[in-house]
């Protein structure tokens, strides 16, 4: 099989990763409404930052316009306006976003999640259906630009609210920070780690200023000891090479590589 398909020929793994992160976000917004308060949930959506601001991100205003709110500071929100920002009501026999695979799985075409205890009872049925019936495959072959794709990936219903009125992706705020995700990063391995290459290309960006904050971020796998082994031995050669000075927070002019 690999002979034939080196997945070089097709989105279709792109597209499953993204259908199934935003079917993820479906099921965890469930699950902390109906575990937390509005302020709790306002301070998962704005949190603080070391000043003790908060601040809404640019797919929060878009929200935020949608709900009629004209306020630029999360403090400013009176608790109607906290509610109506931090909860979307989804009413789970609505959702019709549904998981995707690439594989043709008919003991996949019904399934119950949410069992684990940790849950706590957001127990719910849903099916798998094939990663070409994505909607989201749809909009990549349908758009004409990236602000097109943007605007038509945000406008995807995927429920209703317990009033009945409709939930789009962009109502969930799927997106934030850019992350080059390349090898294994976080993985419960020694080399669970991202790969030089992912780290030149984050320290270029953070040098040309595409990083607003000059902050490029280093993680490791869990087993750190042979992680640092074997990982940070090869990517100190290339800093040094750089002429970067070796520290627990490495200095790169403005920009700075922390561990983690």
């Amino acid at each position: 099989m690999d002979e034939i398909y080196l997945h070089l020929t097709g989105d279709i793994h792109a597209i499953a990763a993204a259908n199934n992160l935003l079917a993820a976000a479906v099921d965890t917004r469930i699950f902390h409404e109906s575990t937390k308060s509005d302020k709790a949930l306002l301070n998962r959506l704005c949190p603080p930052n070391k000043e003790g601001k908060r601040s809404f991100s640019d797919i929060m205003f878009r929200h935020l316009k949608k709900l009629g709110i004209s306020k630029t500071k999360p403090d400013e929100l009176n608790p109607r306006e906290v509610k109506k920002l931090a909860r979307r009501d989804i009413n789970p026999a609505s959702i019709t976003w549904r998981r995707v695979i690439d594989v043709n799985d008919r003991f996949l075409r019904k399934i119950t999640v949410g069992r684990d205890p940790e849950e706590k009872g957001t127990v719910s049925e849903t099916r798998f259906d094939i990663s070409v019936a994505s909607e989201i495959m749809a909009v990549l072959a349908l758009t004409t630009s990236l602000a097109d794709m943007r605007e038509r990936l945000g406008k995807m219903v995927i429920s209703n609210s317990k009033a009945g009125d409709p939930v789009s992706a962009d109502d969930l705020g799927v997106g934030g920070t850019p992350v080059l995700v390349h090898a294994g990063p976080f993985a419960n391995i020694a080399h669970g780690n991202s790969s030089i290459v992912a780290d030149k290309i984050a320290l270029k960006l953070v040098r040309q200023g595409i990083s607003q904050d000059g902050l490029k971020l280093v993680e490791l796998g869990i087993a750190v000891q042979k992680a640092c082994e074997n990982v940070t031995q090869p990517l100190m050669k290339f800093l040094c090479s750089l002429d970067i000075s070796i520290t627990e927070e490495i200095n790169t002019g403005n920009s700075k590589v922390i561990w983690f």
